[in-house]
């Protein structure tokens, strides 16, 4: 999104798609070719929550929570949305990102990437480290509300994408996000003395994505106790 005159754009162009609640689907913006892309996106969506539920109930199991923990805070009406990416070749690629620096700000993050190509790649101990390509493998990864929730015990990771002078790449990104009006906090069983709660309570969390991505912030700053 341009939201500054000055700011510098992603290497990429976007298609974001509002996949649920179903009523909140715009079906004008969804391709009609290939002719099966809107049953395929369709069945893509379906298996994405349930890949979500699944893990989210292992992920409260693993920590000794009753396994819609996390689920419950979902609310009535959660989020998916899709974001198809395409990265063109850079003729200077040492001096743009396709994604800049980031943490997603979903529950989960469930990704789909290049057959071929790499450019995702996660920060860790201040160094920036390459997500290699599993063929028919989805790649997951937790959000900022997956931090909030279990108390900073699963990390939202900082990641960023590259891209090269000679390839394109593209990747597609299903996000699982809480109802909007669903409050967003660190689950109770995961406080004690030993662990205080480190996150406030949050609602519409994903509404303040933009404003710190923008900065060159992470919005989780703005959650923390």
């Amino acid at each position: 999104m341009v939201l500054l005159e000055h700011q510098i754009l992603d290497w990429t162009d976007r298609l974001y798609l509002t996949l649920n609640p179903e009523d909140q689907r715009q079906l004008r913006f969804w391709p009609e070719n290939p002719q099966t892309f809107r049953e395929m996106l369709d069945e893509f969506a379906r298996n994405s929550q349930q890949l979500n539920e699944i893990l989210l109930k292992e992920m409260a199991r693993s920590l000794g929570l009753d396994e819609n923990c996390f689920l419950d805070q979902y609310g009535e009406r959660p989020l998916v949305t899709g974001k198809f990416n395409y990265y063109p070749p850079c003729p200077m690629p040492d001096k743009i990102l396709g994604v800049r620096p980031h943490a997603d700000g979903s529950v989960l993050t469930i990704l789909l990437q290049d057959k071929e190509v790499e450019g995702l790649q996660f920060l860790k101990d201040n160094q920036w480290f390459r997500v290699p390509i599993i063929p028919d493998a989805l790649f997951v990864n937790a959000g900022d509300q997956a931090e909030i929730m279990s108390n900073g015990i699963f990390k939202s990771g900082v990641h960023r994408v590259v891209t090269n002078t000679e390839r394109e790449r593209i990747s597609i990104a299903i996000f699982c996000i809480p109802d909007s009006e669903k409050e967003i906090k660190p689950a109770d069983g995961l406080i004690d003395e030993t662990r205080p709660r480190l996150y406030k309570t949050v609602k519409g969390y994903v509404g303040l994505f933009s404003e710190y991505y923008l900065q060159g912030k992470r919005t989780i700053e703005g959650a923390l106790i």
